[in-house]
């Protein structure tokens, strides 16, 4: 469908390197083989990122400052394409496309890896922003089924999607009149801010 998209992957994911190359088989023993393999073997996602350089990234600042953690990012193929037996190993697979594989090392230790679509041209913290972001998506649906029940609805039937849609135009007047609020709110802070500091420099210049 074109779209762009970036999703989480396990470390043990395997990838080949973006420049791999489709070489004739070398093998001596039966039928020559009709069908191209890669001339180098695939590895872990894990183990391919070793190989670069980690970069301490901020991809916002939250309630409780600035969240960071450290990425890398590269170029790689991924082993999903048809399955062939190689190097005597079967059920091993060609190179797919070309794509990113990000990965992440939070200051907890915990690791995790991610393949992306985006253009092969996309920054380091455009690329962690981006995937970050899901955050928001999993604290809507979270306040979906937590306060408007999108939980009971069942999405299979056009009765379900009809109140999937009705609860999300829900939630959306409910955000607005949560922005509003906090908008009101921020202008009362700055008004008594101000009417503070010229009533206290009224006073001193008394």
């Amino acid at each position: 469908m074109g779209l762009l998209w970036a999703v989480g992957t396990v470390r043990i994911q395997k990838v080949y390197p973006a420049n791999v190359q489709l070489v004739a088989s070398t093998t001596t023993r039966g039928r020559p083989r009709k069908t191209l393999i890669p001339d180098v073997e695939s590895i872990s996602a894990e183990t391919m990122l070793a190989k670069t350089s980690w970069r301490r990234i901020t991809w916002r600042r939250g309630t409780k400052g600035a969240l960071q953690a450290r990425f890398a990012a590269m170029r790689v193929r991924v082993a999903d394409g048809p399955a062939v037996q190689l190097r005597r190993h079967a059920a091993q697979h060609l190179p797919g496309e070309e794509v990113w594989l990000v990965g992440e090392h939070r200051s907890s230790g915990e690791r995790k890896y991610y393949l992306s679509n985006l253009p092969p041209d996309t920054a380091l913290k455009r690329l962690a922003s981006l995937i970050k972001a899901r955050w928001v998506c999993e604290q809507a649906h979270q306040q979906l089924k937590e306060e408007l029940g999108l939980d009971h609805f069942e999405g299979r039937s056009w009765r379900g999607l009809h109140r999937h849609a009705l609860t999300l135009i829900a939630y959306l007047f409910l955000q607005h009149l949560r922005l509003q609020a906090a908008q009101r709110e921020k202008k009362t802070s700055q008004w008594a801010t101000t009417a503070t500091n010229t009533a206290g420099g009224s006073a001193h210049a008394a």
